[in-house]
């Protein structure tokens, strides 16, 4: 028996021993290949997936280095059969191949003639491809590239697309050399994005995935479309390629709910890309407006699924999808990775702060005690209704006055799900909101008069979960969510991530009702967080009088 901190079991999950000297090691090791499902205070409970080994693989993992990470951390020997299966789950990722031949164009070739054998037969198959041009070779539209990719995964063969892609429009766009370079990190995502072709490349909120897209555009010197997930995500990206790049502003366009341009680097946003009308999405034709080289996707996690069917389409383009997170909680991880492209880059949380480049997070979950009268009405509500009941209860609204209190004139957020609940918090902490109907120029001021001290406390709606930067920000409250989603936990502690001048700890509060779907709800958001090395620490809503003790367990005033 060995000592390690993982117990690997035959039904592909791992636990992860939280406490053992070992496991952070470990974390870091399985990380690649495993999704981490539940993280309680002492075992986290990860799983072996499908599409987690073939990410693995295509990221340059084989399974001889998957397996031999599973025997150097499992305290216990390892299933055989499980062994077996990683390798051979990982081998079926590349067994098929999309190539461009010199006489037919676009081919998927086997490695293995038995699996197009096989996937040939397939009904969902038979209507993507051509003719037969070999035992071993059949012939692919180039537009039915993407639908083929997609189908193939869920029948469990990813195909390793090798067909290349076309240069586009070219387009100078160099770096500004004015005292400032990609960070080591940043040009290493920039790298494998590149070799890669096509990918996403996952980074820490604040650790500066724009700077990764400027850095893939001035490797690409080509028009590129830039898709973000609002008006004001993108006019930050349009005023960071001004002071980063060699673009200037007649060289960027706009396309959104304000403004339609269309310039050699244009800037689009998924409402307005999305928008229906009479049945039929007429700004998707912005996808074919010019001869893109580079197709961006930010906070490729959010993508709406009118996008990824166009995406199906631009399989000879570049794409690069850029995240904090890849967890969607409609499950099409799958299509992220068959139509934008496999994980390129994934920077653990820890090591980019290690380096200083986040600020190091304390996450305090405050647990508030609902009042009889509410726990009642909880009781007998319909299930439909009783998430808002918790999340919005007043005994939060007095806890949050009351952390503000605590850290009075430091830069903060307070962030949750309910307009009402805002709207009301706005009126105790004298502060203001933004939320959906908020205008552009409202939240650009606001937003700005936060960035320079003017004001201290601002209340803000889902708006400002993604692609928001506030680098002064210091703490966050989190009053309610969109019930368990991890990856809007994930983009919430982002938006306190940014480095504080003064090297000090951001603060992350989550207040949840005791007893209720908040907390269970609350447990799920955490994973993700879990996953990066993360802990929460939990105290009583009835105990802040005497402020927040830290991660030791003392008083600010002891």
């Amino acid at each position: 028996m060995n000592d390690g901190p993982l117990i690997v079991q035959s039904d592909k999950t791992l636990l992860l021993e939280v406490d053992h000297d070992r496991a952070r090691a470990c974390r870091a090791a399985i990380a690649p290949f495993a999704e981490l499902e539940r993280a309680p205070e002492h075992v986290h409970t990860y799983r072996l997936t499908p599409l987690g080994l073939w990410n693995a693989r295509a990221a340059g993992h084989d399974a001889e280095q998957v397996v031999d990470t599973l025997l150097e951390f499992s305290r216990y020997p390892v299933p055989h059969a499980l062994l077996v299966d990683v390798a051979e789950t990982m081998a079926r990722y590349g067994r098929l191949q999309l190539l461009n031949d010199p006489a037919h164009g676009l081919v998927l070739h086997a490695l293995d003639t038995p699996v197009l054998e096989e996937v040939l037969r397939s009904r969902k198959v038979a209507p993507l491809v051509g003719a037969r041009i070999a035992p071993d070779a059949v012939v692919v539209h180039p537009s039915e590239r993407g639908n083929l990719k997609q189908v193939l995964l869920k029948l469990g063969w990813p195909a390793e697309d090798l067909a290349g892609y076309v240069d586009g429009e070219a387009h100078p766009i160099e770096l500004a050399e004015d005292g400032w370079s990609l960070r080591p990190y940043q040009q290493e995502a920039v790298e494998g994005f590149w070799h890669g072709g096509s990918g996403v490349v996952v980074l820490p909120c604040g650790a500066g995935k724009t700077l990764v897209g400027a850095g893939a555009m001035a490797q690409a010197k080509a028009t590129t479309l830039i898709l973000v997930t609002n008006t004001v995500s993108a006019r930050q990206w349009r005023d960071e390629l001004l002071k980063r790049t060699s673009l200037t502003e007649d060289e960027i366009g706009e396309y959104s709910g304000a403004r339609k341009e269309i310039r050699p680097v244009t800037i689009a946003t998924y409402q307005v890309v999305t928008t229906k009308r009479k049945g039929a999405y007429p700004h998707l034709e912005l996808f074919d407006a010019r001869d893109w080289g580079l197709i961006l996707y930010d906070e490729v996690h959010l993508l709406p699924a009118p996008i990824f069917r166009m995406t199906a389409d631009l399989q000879a383009r570049r794409r690069l999808g850029l995240t904090a997170t890849l967890v969607r909680e409609d499950g099409r991880e799958g299509d992220v990775f068959s139509l934008i492209g496999p994980k390129r880059y994934d920077a653990p949380w820890k090591d980019i702060e290690a380096q200083g480049y986040i600020a190091p997070a304390d996450c305090v979950e405050v647990r508030v005690t609902l009042p009889e009268s509410e726990r009642l009405l909880y009781a007998t509500a319909e299930d439909e209704d009783r998430y808002r009941l918790c999340s919005t209860s007043p005994a939060k609204s007095r806890v949050v006055e009351k952390l503000v209190k605590q850290h009075r004139g430091e830069p903060t957020l307070v962030i949750g799900q309910y307009i009402d609940q805002l709207d009301d918090l706005a009126e105790r902490l004298d502060a203001p909101v933004i939320k959906g109907e908020t205008t552009v120029r409202e939240r650009q001021r606001l937003f700005e008069a936060f960035r320079t001290g003017e004001i201290s406390t601002l209340v803000v709606s889902k708006v400002a979960n993604f692609s928001i930067d506030l680098p002064e920000a210091k703490v966050a409250i989190q009053v309610s969510g969109s019930f368990g989603s991890r990856q809007e936990e994930a983009q919430r502690l982002g938006r306190v991530l940014r480095p504080k001048g003064d090297g000090g700890t951001a603060r992350f509060y989550t207040v949840v009702s005791r007893d209720t779907k908040d907390q269970d709800f609350a447990a799920h958001r955490q994973r993700f967080l879990a996953e990066q090395g993360y802990a929460y620490r939990i105290v009583d809503a009835d105990d802040l009088d005497h402020g927040v003790p830290d991660s030791d367990g003392v008083l600010p005033d002891a």
